[in-house]
């Protein structure tokens, strides 16, 4: 029995290692492919980024370019640039500070005809206005010239163009080359590999497109992405027992864990490497590396495009492969079957040990069980059983036996005595359940009164910072009309009275000549109706401005009263023109929109009044125009533009849309814009538009925002449900 339990567990043993091997092998490989697959994705948006940035740019280059086409630019051409005694051409040092500025190297020897002015400001202006917006994802944003000139913009390097070596030439670069029209005829953006920044000693890569005018190669427009965290994420963050290898497909490698790339000024090459085995084995450790990393080049590159697991037998490895969109470079994540089966065999070992243990337990019961007499105590432990099955507890057994047989009686008599004893306690405690529940229910009553306090306060915490934050958007319109009003009675001529009287004062004797023939006394009299003329003016503006800071007070105790009422009970709808709606709200802000120079256009199509809470809708419109506001800092003052469009979508919905041309919305903001205390401004606490979305979800509508991308300005929009004052009632 001992011999065939033993094979039984040999055989578990060997399948579960072959089931165990198989399971781990399945899940490393799925998991190797979606970590791969998740990489890729995040590593490759830098690369798209560029690319878009790029496209945005070509567009804005072309337009500024033929814009400038119709001007002479040789005025702001010497203003910016100046000629070296080297013999380059560079920037003017005492124009601007240097972090700030678009840095220009112009080579010797190149014809500085009107055609090339006119490229090279236009670079300038297009590098200057959005420049600072690209700086923080990228390195530099540059603009190359065919004539080997080139602008850029790089805070990081303010000095720059100024450190270049005057023999310094962009035809050593490759995105130089590759984006000529020979090397490029698609016209397609390119990217480069890794190289070594000639000033900061930076290693990093260059993505490229082209510009053709009329024919002819005109500018190319660059971003250089910096490779140091994208190539320590690639040695340093994969899956345990992994690594991981990133390069191209022409042989150069980016990031290896035993590359060494510390003093040194070309990235190694997998396929020219292996005619150096010095160079090889110095640069990546040993020979055997290199050998091993020719390997998984060679089968990475024989695969078919869709393959995207390979296996390297010779070395015991699986490896996983996916090409980064944009660079095209092979991202590949290798592990060894080590890793895989390591774990297998030691849960076979597991396995074997505890079955080995288990047959020696069994055949140790079985020798004990069999030398005893084990046949009458087992009967009387059964009849015993009946007893305490049938509800009697004095069962008497003999325990005065040594072995098993004898702890096993004496156990089951204790049993029996605890359970009876259990018995009695249950009894016990079923009468003081019910004192023990009535207990318990107090305690549960005093903990819901302190969970109604602890809400009732957050409730009015909130009902606070509502108040605050749209009183204060109101008090901003209250205080500048109220500055207004002030330099107006300040700026009232009521000196000119005093004057008049105390020169009627003096000839009061010859009041009548002095009208009459006097010539300062003839011209006393229209003086005065001008003066009257005057002072009715600034009247009438000083009347409408405090009539502003009335409404806009009124405004503010209506803000209250809705508070109020909404910690009371549900608010009345009203008969309400969005129209007129939309003008309070442009009123309210009027004078900070005047103050930022911002331009308004309204598109408003005419509805009839409809039904619904006119304090809510108004501040939701008065929070949006107030950020609009804001968010055209960033533009210059004469593009400074507000469009509010209203229109009725369908037979029951109503749509109100607020466009900026400001700064816009990253896409990842898009997701968080309406979270409670998110906010991008500085001074602001991320209250408005939390507070105006969940308005306008009270007003039975939706808030939503549209934005492509920093600087290409937002669009909010606000639905509501219509419903006409008429059919209402």
């Amino acid at each position: 029995m001992g011999v065939r339990i033993a094979v039984v567990i040999a055989l578990s043993t060997f399948i579960s290692y072959l089931h165990m091997l198989h399971a781990l092998r399945t899940e490393a490989l799925e998991q190797l492919q979606q970590y791969v697959s998740e990489r890729s994705q995040r590593e490759q948006a830098i690369f798209a980024l560029a690319e878009d940035n790029q496209a945005f740019l070509k567009k804005e280059l072309e337009e500024r370019i033929r814009a400038l086409q119709q001007e002479d630019v040789s005025a702001r051409f010497d203003s910016l640039f100046a000629r070296l005694p080297d013999g380059t051409i560079r920037n003017r040092p005492e124009l601007e500070e240097p972090s700030r500025r678009v840095h220009v190297f112009i080579p010797r020897n190149v014809t500085l005809d009107a055609w090339f002015r006119t490229r090279l400001v236009a670079a300038h202006d297009v590098l200057s206005r959005y420049g600072p917006a690209f700086h923080v994802r990228f390195k530099t944003t540059y603009i190359t010239l065919p004539e080997g000139v080139i602008a850029g913009f790089s805070p990081w390097t303010p000095n720059w163009s100024q450190e270049l070596a005057t023999d310094f030439s962009l035809a050593d670069f490759e995105d130089f080359a590759l984006n000529t029209p020979e090397k490029n005829p698609r016209r397609q953006t390119i990217w480069t590999g890794i190289y070594k920044d000639p000033v900061t000693q930076e290693w990093m890569a260059a993505g490229a497109t082209p510009l053709d005018l009329d024919g002819r190669h005109a500018a190319t427009i660059g971003h250089d992405v910096l490779l140091d965290e994208l190539m320590a994420r690639t040695i340093n963050d994969h899956l345990p027992g992994a690594y991981n290898v990133l390069f191209r497909d022409n042989g150069q490698l980016i990031a290896h864990p035993t590359q060494r790339v510390e003093n040194t000024d070309s990235a190694y090459n997998i396929l020219s490497a292996a005619e150096q085995p010095d160079v090889a084995a110095r640069r990546l450790g040993s020979k055997e590396n290199a050998t091993h990393l020719r390997s998984l080049f060679e089968r990475v590159k024989s695969r078919e495009s869709a393959q995207a697991l390979l296996e390297l037998p010779e070395y015991g490895e699986y490896v996983a492969v996916t090409r980064l969109k944009g660079p095209g470079w092979n991202l590949a994540m290798v592990l060894p079957e080590r890793v895989v089966s390591e774990p297998a065999l030691l849960a076979a070992r597991y396995v074997l040990l505890l079955g080995i243990l288990s047959l020696l337990v069994e055949l140790f019961i079985m020798y004990r069980v069999l030398q005893q007499q084990i046949t009458h105590p087992l009967l009387t432990l059964s009849q015993a059983t009946d007893k305490v099955a049938a509800g009697d507890f004095k069962v008497a057994l003999d325990t005065s036996r040594g072995d098993e047989l004898g702890q096993l009686a004496r156990a089951f008599q204790l049993m029996a005595n605890e359970v009876q004893h259990r018995e009695e306690a249950l009894r016990q405690a079923n009468e003081g359940l019910e004192q023990r529940v009535e207990e318990r229910a107090r305690e549960l009553k005093d903990v819901h009164l302190q969970l109604v306090q602890t809400a009732r306060r957050a409730g009015m915490a909130e009902i606070a910072t509502n108040v605050l934050h749209n009183v204060g958007n109101v008090l901003n319109s209250v205080y500048t009309s109220s500055q207004l009003a002030k330099e107006r009675m300040s700026g009232m001529k009521l000196e000119h009275v005093s004057r008049v009287a105390h020169m009627l004062q003096e000839r009061q004797a010859d009041l009548s000549t002095f009208l009459t023939q006097d010539e300062r006394g003839r011209l006393l009299i229209p003086f005065l109706d001008k003066l009257g003329q005057n002072l009715l003016e600034e009247r009438e503006e000083l009347i409408a401005l405090l009539n502003d800071v009335g409404r806009y007070t009124e405004h503010i105790g209506d803000i209250v009263k809705m508070q109020q009422n909404y910690a009371r009970t549900p608010r009345l709808h009203e008969p309400v023109d969005l129209a007129d709606l939309v003008e309070d709200a442009l009123r309210i802000n009027a004078a900070g929109l005047s103050r930022h120079q911002v331009k308004v256009q309204r598109h408003l199509t005419p509805l009839r009044p409809m039904m619904t809470d006119k304090h809510k809708a108004l501040m939701i419109l008065v929070n949006l125009v107030s950020n609009a506001k804001y968010a055209l800092d960033t533009v210059a003052v004469s593009e400074r533009l507000l469009l509010i469009r209203m229109e009725q979508t369908l037979a029951d919905r109503i749509r109100i849309v607020i466009h900026d041309n400001g700064m816009g919305i990253a896409p990842e903001m898009l997701t968080r814009i309406f979270q409670y205390g998110f906010t991008t401004r500085d001074e602001g606490h991320g209250f408005g538009l939390h507070s105006s979305a969940l308005a306008a979800q009270e007003l039975g509508g939706t808030l939503s925002v549209h934005s492509d991308g920093p600087g290409r300005g937002a669009t909010f929009t606000l639905e509501l449900p219509y419903h006409p004052a008429l059919q209402t009632a």
